[in-house]
């Protein structure tokens, strides 16, 4: 699936890609509503469908992604309320073993995430992922989110790169849509950032079930 001899970078996500998209999910879906409802005085219900309308205003956006954001708009202490539920935080299956057969590859290793710097703080605590990487770049401290357009343009102002020799691998496709219209030549989706989850559609790109699918 990857000609590893032509790869140079390799971009990675965090959440979803890395890391079981469920602890997010299960944050946002059920955690927060549930604390919402509580300081509301609401049903669970009511609270899961006006918080549900309330992201979908903000999807897309770097407020989608940012903890600082929903502490003001809902009144809740996110990274707070992030916390009370860190032990799902978890590593997908061969995850760090990938990640040191690219560092035993000399591949150069960048974590591009949307995750804020907060949350990145958080899970990299859980999880002890920090170390391996050459290089995090969060899209708080460029300005736009990974699917922008712009977000890929100003990485290579921080993150000096050949596209054509960079592999990214992400479980969005708006994100993996804007870095091949960027220019990056190897794009890889992820079948299942959930694993509680059924397998999500990956669109027209190429997926992996697990790292081990391309073990360099």
């Amino acid at each position: 699936m990857i000609a590893w001899e032509q790869i140079r970078t390799v971009l990675l996500d965090m959440d979803g890609t890395l890391l079981d998209l469920h602890y997010d999910n299960h944050f946002w879906l059920e955690h927060v509503p549930r604390r919402y409802a509580e300081q509301r005085g609401l049903s669970l219900a009511d609270a899961k469908t006006e918080l549900l309308a309330r992201y979908k205003r903000a999807e897309g956006t770097l407020d989608w992604y940012c903890v600082d954001y929903w502490t003001r708009e809902l009144g809740l202490d996110i990274p707070l309320l992030k916390q009370e539920v860190e032990h799902l935080i978890a590593v997908h299956p061969h995850v760090t073993d990938f990640l040191d057969a690219l560092r035993a590859a000399g591949k150069r290793m960048v974590l591009v995430t949307n995750a804020h710097g907060k949350s990145i703080a958080l899970k990299f605590e859980r999880t002890r992922l920090g170390g391996h990487f050459d290089a995090v770049v969060c899209s708080h401290d460029l300005g736009l989110p990974k699917e922008h357009l712009g977000f890929w343009e100003k990485l290579q102002l921080v993150e000096p790169f050949a596209p054509a020799t960079a592999l990214l691998i992400d479980d969005s496709l708006a994100v993996l849509r804007a870095a091949r219209a960027s220019g990056i030549g190897h794009l890889l989706a992820v079948k299942t950032p959930d694993s509680r989850a059924p397998a999500k559609d990956v669109g027209e790109f190429q997926a992996i079930h697990t790292f081990m699918d391309i073990m360099p």
